[in-house]
C-alpha cells in the first residue's frame, strides 16, 4: 500500500494524487484529505499507518508526500521505519509558513486560519537527524518557486535523489519518473 500525504492547503484532489493514481504504483493508494491542523493531520496518519501494522498484512506500507506532505512522511518513514517518496518536500515548514494567517484551500477555494499554534506545532514533527538514508528517496525540481529545493538536498545527501532543471512546486511531469519511482519502492532495502 502507498499512503500519498498531501501538501499543504492541498486534497486527495489534486491534478498530482490523479496522476500518480494513473500510474497504478499499487493496487492500494490512499490519498486522504487531511485537515489544515498539523497535529489533527498526523494523529490521522498515523492511525492509518497503526491499523495496517496491526493487521499483521505481509503488504508492505510506503509513503509518499509532497510539500508539507514530504515533511510529514520524512517524520513517519523514520518513525516507523518505511520507504518514503519525498516531492519538493519541506524540511522547515514553520520557517516557510511563518508568514501565512488567512489562507485558501486550492481544492475548493474555502478559507481557513493558519495560526502560530500550528506553526509551534509543526516542530513535533521535526527530523532532525535522519537513521534510514536507504529507505528515502527526494525527487525536487530547480524551479521550486515556493521552496529553495536546496535545503531538501543538502538535507537529504545521503539518501536517493533527483534533481531535476526547471519544473515547479508542483512537480512538473511526475507521471515520466513512473520507472524510478516503482523501482525504488520494489526495490530491497541495502542495510
Amino acid at each position: 500500500m502507498i499512503l500519498y500525504i498531501h501538501g499543504f492547503g492541498s486534497s486527495a484532489f489534486s491534478a498530482k494524487v490523479i496522476k500518480l493514481k494513473a500510474l497504478n504504483l499499487d493496487p492500494i493508494f490512499l490519498a486522504p484529505s487531511l485537515s489544515t491542523i498539523p497535529d489533527l493531520a498526523m494523529q490521522t496518519l498515523e492511525d492509518i499507518i497503526m491499523m495496517h501494522l496491526s493487521t499483521n498484512s505481509s503488504e508492505s506500507l510506503q509513503l509518499m508526500g509532497s510539500s508539507l506532505g514530504g515533511y510529514y512522511a520524512l517524520y513517519l518513514s523514520q518513525k516507523y521505519d518505511l520507504k518514503a517518496i519525498l516531492i519538493n518536500p519541506s524540511i522547515e515548514p514553520y520557517k516557510t509558513l511563518n508568514k501565512f494567517e488567512t489562507m485558501t484551500s486550492y481544492y475548493d477555494g474555502s478559507s481557513f486560519e493558519w495560526s502560530k499554534k500550528h506553526i509551534q506545532s509543526l516542530h513535533h514533527f521535526a527530523t532532525p537527524k535522519i537513521i534510514y538514508h536507504d529507505r528515502l528517496f527526494l525527487l525536487t525540481q530547480k524551479g521550486d518557486e515556493t521552496l529553495d529545493y536546496r535545503v531538501a538536498v543538502k538535507k537529504l545527501k545521503h539518501s536517493k535523489q533527483i534533481i531535476q532543471e526547471g519544473g515547479n512546486h508542483s512537480f512538473e511531469n511526475i507521471e515520466c519518473l513512473e520507472k524510478e519511482i516503482k523501482d525504488f519502492f520494489h526495490s530491497d532495502l541495502l542495510l
